[in-house]
C-alpha cells in the first residue's frame, strides 16, 4: 500500500457505487460484485451476499487463511473470499481507504488478469475525499522473512517504495527486476496493466487440482516453451516482475493503513507477503502510526 503525500492525506472512498461482473480465475464461476462507498474508518470489507448470516469479512492481514496461487481471507465463521489481491492492489494504488464490497460468490473476478479494469471503473465514478485524516504506518525496524530460496523484507524509509526480483527457469522470463517509488499517481501507468501469468506446461496439472478453471488467454499471460501464446504479446517488456509488484501491493494493503517503508521481494509471493505483515505486527516497537 502506498503512502500519499502529506497534502493529500485524508481518507477516501468512491463517489458512487460500481457494479462489476466476471469469472473467477480458479473457480471458473460467474461472479458479481458491487463496490459501495463507506464511511470514515470503515476500512475495506467484503460482504458475501450469497450467505445470510455472519457474512462480513474484513480485508486485514490477520484474516488471511490461504496463499496458494492467490490470497484468501476468511472470517471467524469460516466464510472465505479468494483472489482478492488485484482488487486490493487497485484500491491501494488509488488511495481508497473505505469500501464495502458486496459479492455473490467465493472469488473476486479476474477481469483481464490485471488491476487496470478496477482502476478505470473507480476513476470513472470518481473518488471522494472524506473529512478525517488517514493513519500512515511507518516502519521503524527492518523486518525480514524467508522460505527456502525466497525472501521478503521491509525497511524504514521516508516513503513507500518497492523493489522486486524474479527468476524462472524459462528463457522467456528468466531473471527480471524492477524498482519503483509509487508517487504522484504512477501506479496506473507503471503497474496496473501487468497481468497474471502462468506456464502452458502447468495448465493441465492446475486444472486437475481444481485450479485455474477460469483461466484463458483473455485473463492471463500464458508462457509456452518458445513463445508467449497471447497474440498481442506483453504490455510491458518486464510485465512478469511488474505483476509480482502488483500482487505485493495488494497483499501489503492488508496492513490496514498506507505503509511508509521500503519493500524488497526476492522471488517471494502471497505467503511471504503475509508472513512479513504478521512479523511486523507481532511487536509494536516495529512500527508507529502517523496521522
Amino acid at each position: 500500500m502506498i503512502a500519499t503525500n502529506k497534502k493529500n492525506n485524508n481518507q477516501q472512498t468512491i463517489a458512487k457505487s460500481i457494479f462489476i461482473s466476471g469469472i473467477g480465475l480458479h473457480t471458473g464461476k460467474d461472479v458479481e460484485l458491487h463496490l459501495q462507498p463507506a464511511s470514515v474508518d470503515n476500512g475495506i470489507k467484503f460482504i458475501r451476499i450469497d450467505k445470510k448470516l455472519d457474512n462480513i469479512i474484513e480485508a486485514t492481514w490477520s484474516n488471511v487463511s490461504e496463499t496458494l496461487l492467490s490470497t484468501t481471507i476468511s472470517n471467524s465463521y469460516g466464510l472465505k473470499i479468494s483472489t482478492i489481491e488485484h482488487l486490493m492492489s487497485a484500491l491501494s494504488g488509488l488511495h481508497i481507504d473505505n469500501l464495502n464490497i458486496y459479492i455473490n460468490s467465493i472469488e473476486v473476478p479476474i477481469m483481464d488478469g490485471s488491476s487496470r479494469p478496477f482502476v478505470e471503473m473507480i476513476e470513472k465514478v470518481g473518488i471522494k475525499k472524506q473529512n478525517k485524516r488517514r493513519k500512515l504506518l511507518s516502519v521503524k525496524k527492518p523486518i525480514e522473512v524467508h522460505k527456502n530460496n525466497t525472501s521478503a523484507k521491509i525497511l524504514p524509509n521516508h516513503q513507500f517504495s518497492i523493489d522486486f526480483e524474479i527468476d524462472f527457469p524459462s528463457k522467456l522470463v528468466s531473471k527480471q527486476s524492477c524498482q519503483l517509488q509509487l508517487i504522484n499517481g504512477n501506479y496506473k501507468a507503471d503497474i496496473a496493466a501487468a497481468r497474471t501469468f502462468g506456464f502452458e506446461k502447468d495448465v493441465e496439472n492446475l486444472r486437475s487440482n481444481g485450479l485455474a478453471l477460469g483461466g484463458s488467454l483473455d485473463n492471463a499471460v500464458v508462457i509456452g516453451e518458445e513463445k508467449i501464446l497471447n497474440k498481442d504479446g506483453l504490455r510491458y517488456s518486464d510485465e512478469f516482475v511488474r505483476h509480482k509488484i502488483l500482487d505485493s501491493i495488494g497483499d501489503l494493503y492488508l496492513a490496514g493503513s498506507p505503509i511508509i517503508g521500503y519493500f524488497y521481494g526476492n522471488k517471494s509471493g502471497h505467503y511471504l507477503n503475509n508472513q512479513l505483515l504478521r512479523k511486523l505486527f507481532s511487536d509494536t516497537s516495529n512500527y508507529e502510526y502517523i496521522v
